[in-house]
C-alpha cells in the first residue's frame, strides 16, 4: 500500500504553519514554517539567528519535514488521508504521539513505532473512520494541553481543516 500523497500532506501543512511568528506564549518559540528555531539548529548543525529563521523557504525545510516526520510516521506506507492526518499531527505533537495515536485509532497497544503490525490494522480499518478517531484524539490532546486557551481555537481549526483535507483525500486518493 502506498499513498504517495507526499505532495499534498506537505502542501497543506504549509497553509497551517503559515510563516513566521515568535509568540511570547508559544513554547516553541521562534518558527518559521513550522519549523521551530530549536529543530531548525538541529536539522542544520549550527546556531541561526532570527535573519536566518526569516530567510527560510519551502524548498528549504521540505527536506527537514520529509525525513523526520513523513519517513518517521511511514507516510509512503499510509493510505491516503490518513497519511495526512498522522503528518500533520507529528508535526504539531512529536511523530510518536501520532503514531501512538493512530495505533489507538486501530485498536492496537500502542508503542509509538508504526511496524508491520500497525500498518496491517490500518489497512484492515476503515480509513473515515480512522481519520475521524485520529482528529478527535487529537483534539481531546490539545484540549489538555494549559496553552489551550490561547492557542485552542486555531488547534480547533486547523484539526477541523486536516479532518475534512484527509477525508477527501481517502474518498479520492488518485488525486494529484
Amino acid at each position: 500500500m502506498t499513498a504517495a500523497t507526499w505532495p499534498q500532506a506537505f502542501a497543506s501543512l504549509l497553509k497551517h504553519e503559515g510563516g513566521y511568528v515568535n509568540h511570547p506564549s508559544d513554547p516553541g518559540g521562534r518558527t518559521n514554517l513550522g519549523v521551530t528555531q530549536r529543530v531548525w539548529e538541529e536539522w542544520v548543525g549550527h546556531p541561526v539567528d532570527e535573519a536566518a529563521m526569516r530567510a527560510l523557504t519551502p524548498a528549504m525545510v521540505e527536506p527537514l519535514y520529509r525525513k523526520r516526520y513523513w519517513d518517521k510516521i511511514r507516510g509512503d506506507n499510509l493510505p491516503a488521508g490518513i497519511d495526512l492526518a498522522v503528518m500533520d499531527y507529528a508535526v504539531n505533537s512529536g511523530p510518536g504521539r501520532a503514531a501512538k495515536t493512530l495505533q489507538e485509532a486501530v485498536g492496537i497497544a500502542a508503542d509509538g513505532s508504526i511496524g508491520p503490525k500497525t500498518l496491517a490494522a490500518v489497512s484492515d480499518a476503515d480509513a473515515l473512520t480512522v481519520i475521524g478517531e485520529i482528529c478527535n484524539l487529537r483534539l481531546a490532546f490539545l484540549r489538555s494541553l494549559p496553552t489551550w486557551p490561547t492557542f485552542g481555537k486555531g488547534w480547533w481549526a486547523r484539526v477541523e481543516n486536516v479532518r475534512k483535507e484527509a477525508s477527501s483525500l481517502a474518498r479520492h486518493p488518485s488525486q494529484e
